[in-house]
């Protein structure tokens, strides 16, 4: 298929085309976020597989997306952009918490959402991965603006006296990853711990990240 279908415009029952083409496509994803993140899995499903699951036709389909990828594209988006909300929302909360009570509110709220449905955890951190350059470059790119979120955290305590003034971003994205191994093992059961204790070990690495590098410089 090489490019989308037209679809249909103006009014019908009671809803406008672009009401319509939004109820679709907000189907689809739904749909995927089962199919692709449970069983069969992305490279499992089949468009008419995914156009079923959502109650609608493969034409209906080729409304909306040109291929499988470009709905887990969009999805891989859609899963991080509500951590996003979430993590937003609390730190501007906990903005005038000390350091380790902003960081725990921060990523306890990112790991509730990323966790409370096993399927966002794959979309997230599995599915994503070795599909195609074009999505590999959207995963590293996501990554990148998690990276650019915490810095702006760590430049806020710099400035508040409360970490080492010092470059973090090498720091920082070695962190986000340490993020994303730990959450995926915790959600497979491979980590014996509760959601709580995971949180409150990222916490610790964090803080120890932006301890002084001179102790005689923390006592100052």
């Amino acid at each position: 298929m090489a490019g989308r279908l037209r679809a249909p415009t103006g009014r019908y029952g009671g809803k406008s085309a672009e009401e319509r083409q939004a109820e679709r496509r907000r189907r689809f994803l739904d749909a995927a976020l089962q199919l692709f993140g449970d069983s069969p899995g992305y490279r499992g499903t089949t468009v008419a597989a995914l156009s079923e699951a959502a109650g609608l036709s493969t034409r209906q389909f080729y409304e909306e997306f040109r291929s499988l990828e470009d709905v887990l594209a969009a999805l891989h988006l859609q899963v991080n952009g509500w951590s996003e909300e979430a993590v937003l929302a609390v730190a501007a909360k906990a903005a005038d918490l000390p350091l380790a009570e902003r960081a725990t509110a921060i990523f306890r709220a990112y790991a509730a959402n990323v966790t409370a449905d096993p399927c966002r955890v794959r979309i997230t951190f599995v599915e994503i991965v070795g599909v195609s350059p074009r999505l590999e470059e959207q995963r590293l790119a996501r990554r990148a603006r998690w990276i650019d979120l915490v810095c702006a955290e760590v430049a806020a305590a710099v400035a508040r006296g409360e970490a080492a003034p010092r470059d973090y971003r090498l720091a920082v994205t070695a962190f986000i990853g340490s993020v994303n191994g730990l959450l995926h093992d915790w959600s497979a059961g491979w980590v014996e711990a509760t959601l709580d204790e995971v949180v409150d070990e990222l916490v610790r690495l964090l803080l120890g990240i932006l301890q002084p590098a001179d102790p005689r410089v923390a006592g100052a």
